[in-house]
């Protein structure tokens, strides 16, 4: 029941004007910092370690605006995925090479985990005339787990491959010419991933960006998704030269390095309510304690 009634507010948010929805997601920002104390912890832990020059109250700040970012996006999947196709065309701006998306040729989309990783998602399946793929963990509640299958499928040219369907599906999609949006600054732990430098600090991270690019020989666009006061900037990049190489660690730190230039310029939008750093080498000490 109260899954449903969180479902019915977010269908009556997106009648709301942008600005409104905003302004709830501002306050709902600022309660979960003060009553969700785990989680900004982790934020905390996580900001300290990337970002070592900052001072306690630089932390608690940017740890705020976090949380603000992180609800306010949470929100606005209300119009995301229940707003007028109109709508969406207003609060959706596809900026920067959108030409690199265009023909044919197999592509990787190197989608960042910022909080509008939905809002990019939904402009271009909706905006631009090329079938999207896009890799979906299922959600522990069913209807919830419907509600965002619903809402990330809500134009046909977007197709979500479960986890279960394995690489050969998802590499057959992207020869024969589907956009592969793929989110691989994650943490699935050792046996999935390598260790590679991010802002300095050792991270398992999932080396799926190479191994993708390499098994589908395909390109690797950026593409970097900014809230804005209007709704989003999807800013797509050229294509990354020389990628992938021959190694795939090597591959992998290239991609950490070029994430904290994004982040560098949008701090506060980046998802750092995850335990980037829960594995550790092994001769390192757990850090979320």
């Amino acid at each position: 029941m109260t899954t449903r009634f969180f479902l019915l507010m977010m269908r009556a948010l997106a009648w709301l004007p942008l600005a409104w929805v905003r302004a709830l997601g501002h306050l709902l920002g600022w309660l979960l910092y003060a009553v969700v104390g785990s989680r900004r912890r982790v934020v905390q832990t996580n900001l300290r370690l990337c970002f070592a020059g900052l001072e306690p109250t630089q932390v608690r700040a940017l740890s705020r605006r976090v949380f603000v970012r992180f609800a306010q996006a949470w929100l606005d999947r209300g119009w995301l995925w229940h707003g007028s196709e109109r709508v969406l065309r207003q609060r959706l701006h596809l900026t920067g090479a959108v030409s690199e998306l265009s023909g044919q040729d197999p592509t990787v989309i190197f989608a960042p985990h910022f909080v509008g990783l939905d809002a990019g998602w939904t402009a271009l399946t909706q905006q631009l005339p090329r079938h999207f793929t896009t890799i979906y963990t299922a959600q522990a509640n069913p209807v919830a787990d419907a509600w965002i299958l619903r809402g990330r499928q809500r134009f046909t040219s977007g197709r979500l491959f479960g986890r279960v369907e394995g690489v050969k599906t998802i590499v057959s999609s992207l020869r024969q010419g589907d956009v592969l949006y793929l989110l691989p600054d994650m943490n699935f732990g050792p046996h999935e991933s390598v260790f590679v430098p991010f802002y300095g600090v050792q991270a398992c991270t999932v080396p799926s960006l190479s191994r993708f690019a390499k098994l589908g020989r395909a390109k690797v666009v950026p593409v970097v998704t900014r809230m804005t006061d209007a709704g989003y900037d999807v800013q797509v990049l050229p294509a990354w030269t020389h990628f992938p190489g021959d190694d795939a660690l090597i591959d992998t730190a290239l991609m950490n390095q070029h994430l904290q230039s994004y982040i560098d310029a949008m701090p506060e939008q980046y998802y750092w309510v995850h335990k980037r750093f829960k594995d550790r080498p092994a001769d390192e000490a757990e850090i979320y304690t």
